[in-house]
């Protein structure tokens, strides 16, 4: 079982950031937190790496609705969703599949759950993708 969700959409970096965020949105997810992988490790390591985002995406019904089916689900929130730049200036958006990174937990209500947030992120992906191929 794959867990991501991969689609390349056109740069730069700041727009696909812009694209997805406002995808998310549309899909009930708010952006938590927001990583600069490639600054974090230039600050931390003096190393260069290629620009590289992650958005941590919360759909407030949907944690809520899992953190009262497993109270210590919140070790995997929020649903990060990655953008890093690809050869020729395009951006690679992949979301995690929260059905394939739960499935060790043995809670029926939780999987109900993880289905339904699997199938929202797979709408943003399909989304961006549709808009990034027009």
């Amino acid at each position: 079982m794959t867990y991501h969700f991969t689609t390349t959409i056109p740069g730069p970096m700041q727009r696909a950031v812009e694209a997805t965020t406002d995808a998310l949105k549309r899909h009930g997810f708010g952006v938590l937190t927001e990583i600069d992988v490639q600054a974090t490790l230039k600050k931390k390591l003096d190393v260069d790496f290629r620009p590289y985002r992650i958005l941590g995406a919360c759909n407030p019904k949907m944690a809520y609705r899992a953190l009262q089916a497993e109270d210590k689900i919140g070790t995997m929130l929020p649903c990060n969703v990655v953008l890093q730049e690809r050869d020729g200036g395009r951006i690679e958006v992949s979301a995690v599949d929260p059905v394939a990174s739960m499935q060790a937990i043995q809670n029926a209500a939780l999987a109900d759950t993880a289905s339904q947030v699997r199938e929202l992120l797979h709408q943003v992906v399909a989304e961006l993708d549709a808009a990034g191929t027009a």
